[in-house]
């Protein structure tokens, strides 16, 4: 996400940055500078300081500042073992012998299973050539994993394949992009009743606009090369007007409000019901978003927030006006006010992915998952360890249970401009692979296997799990 790298991640670098509760770290702090601040084989005071438990001088009861004595080695660097008690950020200061502040770095301790995930930033939400975005799936991805993101999913109009033809085109790569399937779905309207409320299907293992007769079986076939990536168990191909008998048998059975029309539900319903069967994460999109007037009416939102239909909830949607993602922010914290608690995501819904498009990387999601993995991604945003990133203004905003926007805050600040740094490198080398003559393909291709997946090993020196 390029966030803002502040100087002293550039002087200095500590490791690991993030530790479980209880449990000794053996941390090292590293001057990577140039200008040594440190003298070699000398003594100097360490204070770690808790930040959430106030200053010894105010609050001596709470306050937990420890100080520590250490030593540095030949390089003027310097390591030391410490066991963190609670959840929290924690300041390392160090001292001279005079007792003058040198640096001030932080670390954050987490508890319980948090200690078992990674976090992973990745946008659930965006457009390609194949509808209406303006660059091809290949570029797309590329794009995003230069700008940092670990996982994504090309989600056009109506189509599922082109998130596989991005799957393809680099499957023989070893790169650290987790490409996921996905699409946006738009499906054939029902007794006159056109379905517009917008669901993302976020690595469904097969397609829902490709279950009726339209345009990704016109384009690409009914085979399911084009619109599944399992085997087995993928419904057959309806007709539109099997689809709509099939939505009517439905409404007939539903006992909705007067002012709600039965086939919308119906559409709804099943649309999410065969995600979750496809194994997929089902996204309600961006509620606020200003198409003539609000896209869905309050009223729909209502109930589609009382019904809970969907899996995720994308409380950040790619505008940056404030009525989209303000008003959504707004609503998801009163319904969970009233016990209403759901996952949320942040996307860009991006239709072109270069800096020149204002909404090209102005949202994102936080996922704290055990690994950079499909499955677990959204086993992990539906148990809840998702937050939303609003990246509109200069300064970050984060939407999402508090203790988990506590954690991303730091890991935006101090982990992720450094993460972002390397997937820049592997993300112009996926463009140039892409978009190269045949001489830079295999340039690109000899240095992306050189490279590895750095993100990967970065995730193993910043986290002591």
């Amino acid at each position: 996400m390029a966030y803002k790298k502040e100087d002293i991640l550039n002087d200095f670098d500590i490791f690991p940055k993030v530790f479980a509760a209880g449990k000794e770290a053996l941390i090292h702090i590293r001057q990577t500078g140039g200008r040594p601040v440190f003298a070699p084989d000398t003594e100097y005071g360490l204070t770690v300081c808790a930040m959430d438990q106030g200053r010894p001088r105010d609050y001596p009861r709470l306050s937990d500042f420890r100080d520590l004595t250490v030593k540095s080695d030949g390089a003027g660097d310097f390591a030391f073992r410490y066991t963190f008690d609670s959840e929290q950020e924690y300041l390392i200061r160090v001292f001279d012998g005079e007792g003058k502040r040198l640096v001030q770095l932080s670390v954050y301790c987490v508890e319980g299973e948090l200690a078992e995930r990674y976090p992973f930033i990745g946008d659930l939400h965006i457009h390609t050539t194949r509808s209406d975005g303006g660059q091809i799936p290949a570029v797309v991805t590329a794009n995003y994993r230069k700008y940092g993101y670990d996982f994504m999913v090309v989600s056009d109009h109506g189509r599922y394949y082109p998130s596989l033809e991005a799957r393809d085109f680099y499957k023989d790569l070893p790169i650290a992009l987790n490409i996921v399937p996905g699409e946006e779905i738009h499906l054939p309207a029902v007794n006159g009743y056109r379905n517009d409320v917008h669901i993302v299907n976020f690595g469904g293992e097969y397609s829902i606009n490709a279950l009726i007769e339209g345009a990704a079986t016109a384009e690409r076939g009914k085979d399911l090369s084009a619109r599944a990536i399992r085997e087995n168990d993928v419904p057959d191909v309806m007709t539109v007007e099997e689809f709509m008998a099939k939505m009517q048998t439905i409404a007939d059975t539903l006992d909705v409000p007067d002012d709600i029309e039965p086939t919308t539900i119906a559409t709804y319903r099943w649309i999410f019901d065969e995600i979750r069967k496809g194994n997929g994460l089902g996204i309600f999109a961006h509620p606020n978003w200003l198409s003539d007037v609000y896209q869905v009416p309050e009223r729909f939102t209502d109930y589609m927030m009382e019904q809970r239909f969907f899996d995720a909830f994308e409380v950040l949607g790619g505008e940056n006006y404030f009525e989209q993602n303000g008003f959504q922010t707004a609503r998801y914290y009163e319904e969970r006010a009233k016990g209403n608690v759901f996952p949320v995501v942040g996307s860009t819904d991006s239709h072109s992915s270069y800096e020149s498009n204002r909404n090209a990387f102005i949202c994102a999601t936080m996922v704290f998952a055990r690994e950079n993995e499909r499955t677990e991604l959204i086993r992990s945003i539906k148990d809840l360890y998702s937050v939303a990133i609003d990246t509109i203004s200069a300064e970050f905003r984060l939407v999402g249970e508090r203790r988990l926007i506590r954690y991303a805050c730091f890991l935006l600040k101090n982990y992720f401009p450094i993460h972002d740094e390397l997937c820049y490198e592997e993300g112009r080398l996926m463009k140039q692979y892409a978009t190269g003559t045949e001489d830079e393909k295999k340039e690109a291709a000899q240095l992306l296997t050189i490279l590895g997946k750095r993100t990967d090993r970065l995730l193993k020196k910043y986290f002591a799990f």
